[in-house]
């Protein structure tokens, strides 16, 4: 047993003492979902905020996700390494980014438990910064061929094909490589179209414009609630607008503390993302969301969150509260939504359309939340009702483990619903029973 390793054995013991004693006589907390949610109040946590993180074990002895009733899942590909995100080609080849957060240089006892803690759960390490192509060829359900299709780029996350151009994001910019129909490989050095800051919160997703003249990058902070100061958060925390004519980029939305997932909504053509919200609040304040954003919009981070004015924030007069655009849909607090596909109605039967979303779990809830791929449904364009679970079972009843975290969400060329999952290192695919 290494010191790291006893040091996160000791860092889970006092989170877990710590939890007991601060959320003791709280009573049931029922998760803030909704359009008009009810959030509770805050409850500052100051410098040792809860910390609960379930230790990453993987999927053994032939245990997988438990789908919802009419539905079935199945191993599409395993033992990947860390897979975060995946595009769909026009061939049905699925490409999938393996990354992982980097280990930083942590400061203070917290910052120090925090790195164990992440490294406990598998959230950071030695990132595989690799994309890689599966191929189903026989059409069974699953990938009986990969390859290693790009390698050597920070932390690849968001990926678009444009014609013959593949978009990358990357922790650190976002890259063109030159694309042919079936190729397995592409060893050309990607070209920068754009440079990002690397480091905070690092995915950094693509999606492309209707008419494909521009990309939308989504860029989290570095921080919870800027706590280096507001000049460390320039050109974060918001999502961009990448003119590929011009190469010139422009911030299109911002207040969005960690946008990540994004799908466009056919009926009103609306872009929509996940966001996690801040730390230290409490368990379900404020809650992570699921929102359209607007050409200009501002959504209140760090100086607010659903117009309540977070007090631990120099305020800016510039973006009081009054000035903030309401998220559409609260998906309760600390879920980690990272994944975000649009499934038109049908897709899975007894479904509507909707949203399917990623929910990757966080650690700052005395109860966890998330760990588990749920659903939106959309009427007239906006979301409606209470979230579907599609997968469960992602930790164990005790909450010490976790057999595997959602994140990205992707339709199949044969219109199966995929999903990366990072612990377990597979890629699963959900259809009809």
């Amino acid at each position: 047993m290494t010191v790291n390793s006893i040091f996160a054995d000791i860092v889970a013991a006092i989170g877990a003492v710590a939890v007991a004693i601060r959320h003791r006589g709280d009573g049931p907390r029922p998760p803030v979902f909704g359009a008009s949610p009810v959030i509770p109040a805050p409850k500052a946590q100051g410098s040792i905020p809860t910390l609960k993180m379930p230790t990453a074990k993987g999927w053994e002895n032939g245990r997988k996700p438990t789908a919802a009733a009419g539905l079935k899942v199945n191993a599409f590909a395993t033992g990947l390494d860390h897979p975060r995100h995946m595009h769909v080609l026009p061939n049905g080849d699925v490409l999938v980014a393996e990354s992982m957060g980097e280990d930083g240089k942590p400061s203070g006892v917290f910052g120090h438990a925090m790195s164990v803690t992440m490294k406990r759960a598998r959230a950071s390490g030695d990132s595989p910064n690799r994309i890689t192509l599966l191929r189903d060829a026989d059409g069974d359900g699953v990938a009986e061929t990969r390859h290693a299709f790009i390698e050597g780029v920070r932390q690849p996350f968001g990926m678009v094909l444009i014609g013959s151009t593949l978009y990358v994001g990357a922790s650190d910019a976002v890259l063109a490589y030159p694309y042919e129909p079936g190729a397995v490989s592409i060893t050309t050095p990607g070209r920068k179209l754009m440079d990002l800051i690397p480091g905070g919160h690092w995915t950094r997703n693509l999606i492309a414009s209707k008419d494909e003249t521009k990309l939308y990058v989504a860029v989290g902070s570095l921080s919870n609630i800027a706590d280096a100061g507001m000049d460390a958060e320039i050109n974060r925390a918001c999502i961009h607008e990448l003119d590929l004519a011009t190469g010139q980029s422009r911030i299109f939305a911002s207040g969005l503390r960690n946008p990540v997932g994004m799908a466009w909504e056919p009926t009103t053509g609306a872009l929509w993302t996940v966001v996690n919200e801040r730390d230290g609040l409490g368990d379900e304040t404020p809650p992570d969301y699921l929102t359209s954003v607007r050409s200009g919009g501002f959504y209140g981070w760090p100086y607010s969150y659903w117009g309540v004015v977070d007090d631990r924030v120099p305020q800016n007069p510039a973006r009081s509260a009054a000035t903030q655009d309401h998220p559409d849909y609260a998906l309760g607090g600390h879920t980690a939504s990272l994944g975000l596909c649009y499934l038109p109605e049908g897709t899975l039967p007894g479904f509507p359309s909707g949203m399917a979303i990623g929910q990757h779990g966080s650690w700052n809830r005395s109860i966890l939340s998330g760990y588990k791929l749920t659903f939106v449904a959309f009427d007239n364009g906006k979301p409606v009702g209470t979230p579907r679970d599609i997968l469960t079972d992602f930790l164990s009843p005790d909450e010490k483990y976790s057999y595997g975290r959602p994140v990205g969400v992707a339709l199949a060329a044969d219109k199966a619903v995929l999903m990366a999952d990072d612990v377990g290192d597979v890629i699963w695919r959900v259809t009809s029973a």
